[in-house]
């Protein structure tokens, strides 16, 4: 036997379980809330960009070939900013007092496609510590790539910089409030819809008929025992009426 179920079986579904969707939603939105704001540490980023170039040239004009051979040692570049050589410099100098992993896990380097500039981008919970670990960081590299690579021209093109009023850039709370919210309904439809299907109980005529296959002749209706009280009370009061009129005669 299929079962089939109608639109109409899963509004009833959803306006049955309401409170239980929303409380669901609501309690997800309030964890979700409280975790953005008061549990999760602010982080705060700060970026500074080098530009790296091969040895200084007398020649004026510019050498398409040095060219493309520099932008083939930008991911080498990238490398060597995030090596032990430039962050155990950078840990010393600002005295840290982090690990080599734990300093290179604040520290992204990316490149602009195909150009030579190259992006260091540093994560921390303090922003002026984030600044000055990106500047540090800068600025090891452009003394320390002369000996490694004999590259004599890195220019600092920005540096990283605070600000009066930093944003963190995570967490983001309304996006994680926003999403809480729709994982929370999902998840609450998706309990009442489960607890729907576990319930097997008869309650209705209309289970009758599609538990058994065969038409409902007829239904005993129940009472509460409050409706019983109120009926009788009901048909006893004419009679009441009745025997004062007749005993005022």
């Amino acid at each position: 036997m299929e079962e089939t179920i109608s639109l109409r079986e899963l509004m009833e579904t959803i306006r049955k379980r309401l409170n239980l969707i929303v409380l669901i939603t609501l309690a997800a939105v309030l964890v979700s809330g409280i975790v953005s704001y008061f549990v999760i540490t602010p982080i705060y980023q700060s970026s500074t960009q080098l530009l790296v170039n091969q040895a200084k040239s007398d020649q004026p004009i510019v050498n398409p070939g040095e060219i493309q051979t520099n932008l083939q040692l930008i991911n080498t570049y990238n490398v060597i900013i995030k090596s032990p050589a430039i962050l155990e410099q950078v840990n010393e100098d600002l005295k840290l007092g982090m690990t080599v992993g734990q300093l290179n896990e604040k520290i992204t380097v990316q490149s602009e496609k195909d150009s030579q500039v190259v992006n260091v981008t540093v994560q921390d919970p303090d922003p002026n510590q984030a600044a000055e670990i990106a500047n540090k960081v800068a600025a090891v590299f452009q003394q320390e790539i002369v000996d490694i690579m004999n590259v004599d021209n890195v220019s600092i093109l920005a540096e990283a910089e605070a600000g009066e009023n930093p944003t963190p850039v995570k967490p983001q709370p309304l996006l994680n409030i926003a999403i809480a919210f729709v994982v929370g309904l999902m998840a609450g439809a998706g309990v009442a819809f489960l607890l729907e299907y576990l319930d097997n109980t008869v309650k209705t005529e209309e289970d009758v008929e599609k538990i058994l296959e065969l038409p409902v002749l007829g239904a005993i209706a129940t009472f509460e025992e409050q409706d019983m009280q109120r009926m009788s009370r009901a048909e006893r009061s004419p009679k009441l009426r009745g025997e004062t009129v007749g005993s005022k005669q």
